[in-house]
């Protein structure tokens, strides 16, 4: 049976943590900034942080788990872990690129978002991480 929880946790984060969006830390003229949708390479790591610590919290401390059996299993796999904070860092809008860009389809490295730019970049967060999870299976096992 397929484990949706990394996926559904993973998503949810995507969306609340991307930069700009809710809160940007740290801000542009202050630490803190609320829905401003601008963000910065440090404002992308600091979110990265506290979206990998929630992650761990979620799916290693509290042991979220949606199957459709809902057989709980507890493994020591990393990847529902690391994929999705290295896909957060990769794809939030405006640090490689902004899709679509506020005056052309896509824009590269112009440290800004939008409502429309982090629904698209969640639809491919999603799409990545069912790639990865549901449809191949990867798995990092430690130990």
């Amino acid at each position: 049976m397929s484990d949706w929880g990394p996926v559904f946790v993973a998503v949810v984060l995507f969306v609340l943590l991307s930069p700009g969006l809710l809160i940007q830390i740290p801000g542009g003229n202050r630490y803190v900034e609320f829905g401003n949708f601008k963000t910065s390479g440090v404002s992308i790591l600091v979110h990265a942080l506290i979206y990998f610590a929630l992650m761990c919290i979620f799916l290693l401390a509290i042991g979220i788990h949606v199957e459709c059996n809902f057989f709980y299993k507890m493994s020591a796999d990393l990847a529902p872990i690391l994929i999705p904070v290295i896909l957060f860092v990769l794809l939030s809008p405006g640090l490689l690129f902004q899709l679509p860009g506020g005056r052309r389809g896509i824009e590269f490295v112009n440290m800004r978002t939008s409502g429309l730019s982090i629904l698209v970049h969640t639809i491919i967060f999603t799409a990545i991480l069912c790639i990865f999870f549901l449809a191949i299976g990867v798995h990092i096992y430690v130990g």
